[in-house]
């Protein structure tokens, strides 16, 4: 069957001039998977993050074709839940704005016509954030009473970092898992190997598990005062460029690569540094329990990781 999958895969191109035609390559719970919908996965992918071009058809495929069974994954369990699939439009519009400001560009209409390059349109966006985020209002509700944030602890440290000179690092990220402790030093090396020949934006569509891989491990610019002390004390001393060490968190093994840095004069805003800080180690507890509870979903449904 895999065999077949590449077949038909390797028919694909961009520019084609014939149609193909409709195969259907997989079916979970009555959710159609066709060679179409991977191949528009793939256009889908490359709009946010143009450099998967450079990999070879068989990473395309598997990064394209893993993309879109987690999405109708989490459509088969939000639907139990929601029986609109809709959120709020100014919701929508805003997550479709870090989209755009992500990719550089500065409206809404610019990101249109970009789409269009690669035959998308903003519906087919809308819909995909759509899903995203239904599946993210779902672990919310799910697990937020397990959500545990030392709020003493984070103005602690806000003090102790608070100054009228500040940093800002454009950060990307390569989120990976293991089965044991002996395997994080073997993996971070694989990855570091891949990074050299094939650059960090792809390796982060290959093995990262953050939902950043879509947009080639980019988080984009953070304020120091807003990450918390451990990955701080790491990026601090980490040239521009560089990969950091492997630094363990709750969900998995962290990378870390800064892309620049700019240092700001400004009088810090305690509360406001304060909430970002909250909200970040937030959505990390969050991200963990994320993939713990899709990891089970796609257990239930007979899918194996």
């Amino acid at each position: 069957m895999k065999k077949i999958f590449y077949i038909i895969f390797f028919c694909w191109s961009l520019n084609a001039t014939y149609a193909l035609e409709t195969k259907i390559v997989y079916n979970i719970q009555n959710e159609i998977i066709t060679n179409i919908d991977i191949k528009n996965e793939f256009k889908y992918l490359l709009a946010l993050n143009n450099k998967l071009k450079d990999l070879d058809k068989e990473k395309i495929f598997n990064i394209s074709k893993e993309s879109i069974i987690r999405e109708k994954i989490k459509k088969i369990e939000v639907s139990k839940y929601f029986s609109d699939l809709e959120i709020n439009a100014e919701y929508t519009e805003l997550l479709l704005k870090n989209i755009y400001t992500r990719l550089n560009f500065k409206s809404l209409k610019e990101f249109e016509n970009y789409l269009k390059l690669y035959n998308l349109n903003l519906k087919t966006v809308r819909k995909k954030i759509t899903i995203d985020a239904l599946w993210n209002e779902l672990v919310i509700r799910k697990y937020s009473t397990k959500i545990d944030i030392n709020e003493k602890k984070l103005k602690n440290d806000l003090n102790n970092r608070g100054k009228k000179e500040t940093k800002e690092y454009n950060l990307s990220e390569i989120v990976y898992e293991i089965n044991n402790k002996q395997e994080i030093e073997k993996k971070y090396y694989e990855i570091k190997k891949n990074i050299t020949e094939i650059g960090f934006e792809n390796s982060a569509s290959i093995y990262s598990i953050s939902e950043t891989s879509k947009v080639g491990g980019n988080i984009g610019w953070v304020r120091e005062q807003s990450l918390n002390k451990k990955v701080m004390g790491i990026i601090s001393e980490l040239p521009i460029s560089e990969l950091s060490k492997p630094i363990v968190i709750s969900n998995g093994i962290l990378i870390l690569k800064i892309n620049e840095i700019k240092n700001i004069t400004t009088k810090m805003n305690f509360e406001e540094e304060l909430k970002k800080l909250i909200n970040y180690e937030r959505d990390r507890q969050l991200n963990q329990y994320s993939k713990i509870y899709f990891n089970k979903v796609r257990k239930n449904i007979g899918l194996d990781e």
